[in-house]
């Protein structure tokens, strides 16, 4: 893995090419970035970012180009992996924050703001070994509560004023509407999710936080989204310190069974669900959004119109709501897209889930986030 000097190192070399010609479509043939046209009705636009080991999809930083497309398209961005806790966390001892510096310094240079995800992964795959084969020892409760505390007292207060808006809790509901168990919650119960809401006001009173989670408007959801809801009406009602939800927005290809079509929404129950969300005085912010494409033909020109289309769909729906501000996609670029590494297709050929193909050009889905845009009405 690269130092953070040596990543530095590299993009600065990557700078320079940055202002080569015909890297990428010039800025003024798209017309207005996607976070301009988002800024015209009080919203943000963004993109997730990381910065893995060049050649890895979840290395894009590394690609000149495509810090590029960032530059002229975003004007958020949010830590693909570098703050979840396997990163940042390698011991309990230790804090390592040279990734998401690299990040951090990137945004700021170029204008950008910053979104936190995420201060607790409540999922134990995705704990690091050592949390969860952790002795809690005699007063594991203290113990957990201490770790807790810890590490999101760490993470918010060393980003205070830097990050706007933090993914506090991310995935604790599973797709029965169950209350994940992880070796904190073992020993914290429910409890687990306040203090991390209570900690990180407590250590940034400015900041937006969030409940973050992937479930859903496909089939198969609905009793996630019922306990997605609980918990936020229980959170409420216990006076935990939450601005709003984070709806990952990873849609297409029947998320839930990918054995199951291209398009399954419930958009009847997920207005429903959002209804609700909102009523809870609560704001929304589609954190992760990408149309899975597993499903569809491999013609290209089919899956671009048909991803582009659901997208429209799926985007008109939640800027239907004045609640929604923030448009995150979880990358721009389809090379440096999560899902060309899970649930690969049949016949092996790569998906086109983001707005740009690998050769850095917009495609329909681009157009259909604009014209949701576009058709917004300006947020009070």
């Amino acid at each position: 893995m690269l130092t953070r000097r040596q990543t530095l190192a590299l993009g600065a070399g990557g700078l320079a090419a940055m202002s080569a010609p015909g890297l990428v479509m010039a800025r003024e043939d798209r017309g207005p970035s996607l976070h301009e046209l988002a800024q015209a009705k009080g919203m943000r636009f963004g993109s997730a970012l990381g910065v893995s080991p060049p050649g890895t999809v979840s290395g894009a930083f590394h690609d000149p180009q495509y810090r590029q497309l960032l530059i002229d398209e975003c004007g958020v961005l949010v830590h693909e992996n570098e703050l979840k806790w396997y990163v940042a966390r390698p011991d309990a001892q230790t804090f390592d924050f040279d990734r998401a510096d690299i990040i951090m310094d990137f945004a700021e240079e170029n204008g950008m703001e910053m979104r936190g995800h995420t201060l607790l992964w409540h999922h134990t795959d995705w704990f690091p070994d050592w949390i969860n084969n952790h002795d809690f020892g005699s007063r594991p409760g203290t113990e957990a509560e201490r770790m807790l505390t810890e590490h999101v007292r760490t993470m918010v207060e060393r980003y205070r004023g830097r990050i706007y808006s933090w993914d506090v809790v991310n995935e604790t509901i599973d797709e029965a509407g169950r209350f994940r168990q992880t070796a904190l919650s073992r020993h914290l119960g429910e409890e687990v999710i306040d203090i991390a809401f209570h900690i990180a006001r407590e250590a940034d009173p400015d900041a937006e936080l969030l409940y973050n989670d992937y479930m859903n408007w496909e089939a198969g959801y609905e009793r996630q989204q019922e306990g997605v809801l609980r918990l936020l009406e229980r959170l409420k009602a216990r006076g935990a310190p939450i601005d709003g939800l984070g709806v990952q927005g990873h849609i297409g290809s029947g998320n839930y069974d990918y054995s199951t079509g291209f398009d399954t929404a419930r958009e009847d129950t997920w207005r429903e669900f959002l209804d609700d969300v909102v009523g809870l005085d609560l704001s929304l912010s589609v954190t992760e959004f990408d149309v899975h494409d597993k499903n569809l033909p491999a013609d290209i020109e089919t899956r671009d119109r048909e991803v582009a289309e659901l997208g429209r769909r799926y985007l008109d729906l939640m800027f239907s709501y004045p609640q929604t501000k923030d448009l995150l996609v979880w990358g721009l670029a389809d090379q440096y897209s999560w899902y060309q590494e899970h649930w690969v297709r049949e016949d092996g050929v790569a998906k086109r889930p983001t707005p740009y193909d690998e050769n850095f050009q917009p495609k329909p889905l681009r157009q259909a986030i604009a014209d949701a845009l576009i058709a917004a009405a300006p947020r009070p």
